[in-house]
């Protein structure tokens, strides 16, 4: 492997220096890439206009190869972008299944077989990029020769070969995998990727302004679309797949949603109140039998994330997980979550993306507060979103929230998630977010 700024985080050193002095090399090797990043100004304009070039090539080619990486089934956000490109006789649209390298080879393979199966039993032209007859990895440049490459996620998770900066050469395009509302300005809008990349596709006009605020490259590559993901909300034709365990409407369905970051060292990370909540929601599923049902929808990495937490460990895990199965009200999602939401009545969360998403429902959700510095977590656009959703600070207040706003129909902030839903949420142009992003990539490869 060749040796890189980046490589050191997998190498022996890290276990065997102390950890403070591993975390403070790691704060010295970020700084400097993100002063050096400042110094790339030019080049990453350079970038843009050697894109300018690679679409004028490709609007002379009778046919347009996309593909599609994607990591996590439950961060897929493109399935509506790749149905128009479909049907589109130009494009030829491939979804290409990346390993996540990040929490070992049991759960990479795992995770890529499970996507790999749910996308080619939806109809995709799928292929995994691990080939388990000779184990090499795909050669996407080689092998596809892709003209226009998707992105489901900005950082390193995935291996170099998948990584933006080997398709320079073909039009890149990213949506966010949920919406930016961490205080994190520089993950979310300055890494290189985001300096690299194409097309920026954003959810909203205050995500273009941080974006301008944040990014080196000033934004110049971000368009306002609108969340793709969300677009079946605004869908009336759409109907949802009732995907819950107990089918009487008469017992209210519950998403409990935790985030992965349970004892992070970073506290601007830090959200997840799973290990305080685990057992209580369990509790309460049997306590409110009859009444509700309680949909465990984890973050994805949270199942790896417990796998390596001291207290833990795999069997621990596994065993909870299994319990969310058996349970006479309760169920496990691991998966896609449209169905899911818009059959739903309430949601617990302390995962910040899905206050937005689920907003578009214009159904009540509660907030797990883990500490006072909660507000400080937040972006812009994230302190926003944050006075829609009511909050809890201790388990007598999500008592209170079933009861009241689930069981009793109690939403006095309803109206103003709705206005905020017009104001923001609604995609320009008069068309959907998927609507958006298709128009604009047809334009652009469009002779």
């Amino acid at each position: 492997m060749k040796w890189s700024l980046y490589s050191i985080s997998k190498s022996p050193a890290k276990k065997i220096l102390p950890k403070k002095v591993w975390r403070l090399l790691m704060h010295c090797k970020s700084t400097f890439l993100y002063w050096l990043s400042k110094f790339y100004f030019p080049y990453y304009l350079f970038v843009q206009w050697r894109y300018d070039k690679t679409a004028e090539k490709i609007r002379k080619k009778d046919k347009i190869t996309a593909v599609f990486f994607l990591i996590h089934e439950s961060i897929w956000k493109y399935g509506g972008v790749y149905k128009l490109m479909e049907q589109d006789k130009r494009f030829e649209p491939i979804v290409v299944v990346c390993p996540n390298i990040w929490y070992g080879e049991e759960y990479m393979l795992r995770e890529m077989d499970r996507a790999y199966s749910s996308f080619l039993t939806r109809g995709y032209n799928v292929i995994k990029a691990l080939n388990e007859t000779t184990q090499q990895w795909l050669d996407v440049k080689k092998e596809i020769k892709p003209d226009i490459v998707f992105f489901t996620y900005p950082g390193k998770m995935t291996k170099s070969e998948y990584y933006v900066y080997n398709f320079l050469d073909c039009l890149t395009v990213y949506v966010p995998y949920g919406f930016m509302a961490a205080n994190i300005q520089r993950d979310q809008y300055d890494l290189v990727f985001h300096n690299l990349i194409w097309r920026c596709y954003y959810e909203t006009t205050i995500h273009k302004e941080m974006a301008k605020k944040y990014a080196t490259n000033k934004g110049v590559n971000v368009v306002i679309t609108g969340f793709p993901m969300c677009d079946v909300f605004w869908d009336s034709a759409y109907t949802p797949k009732d995907v819950w365990k107990v089918k009487d409407k008469n017992v209210k369905r519950i998403i409990w949603a935790p985030h992965h970051t349970l004892e992070n060292n970073k506290k601007q990370y830090a959200y997840s109140n799973f290990l305080t909540d685990y057992q209580f929601m369990l509790d309460i599923a049997k306590q409110f039998e009859g009444r509700i049902q309680i949909a465990f929808k984890p973050h994805p990495v949270l199942k790896p994330t417990l796998y390596s937490h001291p207290g833990w460990g795999k069997e621990r895990t596994d065993a909870y997980y299994k319990t969310w199965l058996t349970i006479e009200n309760g169920q496990l999602e691991e998966g896609d979550y449209i169905d899911l939401f818009l059959t739903s009545d309430a949601m617990i969360l302390d995962s910040i993306s899905f206050i937005s998403e689920y907003c578009y429902t214009g159904k009540p959700s509660l907030f797990l507060i883990r500490d006072d510095t909660i507000i400080n977590k937040f972006n812009e656009y994230g302190r926003m979103t944050f006075d829609l959703v009511y909050k809890a600070s201790n388990h007598n207040d999500i008592l209170d929230f079933i009861n009241i706003t689930v069981l009793n129909k109690n939403d006095p902030l309803s109206k103003e998630r709705q206005a905020f839903i017009d104001k923001y949420l609604t995609p320009p142009n008069n068309q959907t977010a998927t609507e958006n992003i298709y128009c604009d990539l047809a334009k652009e490869t469009k002779l």
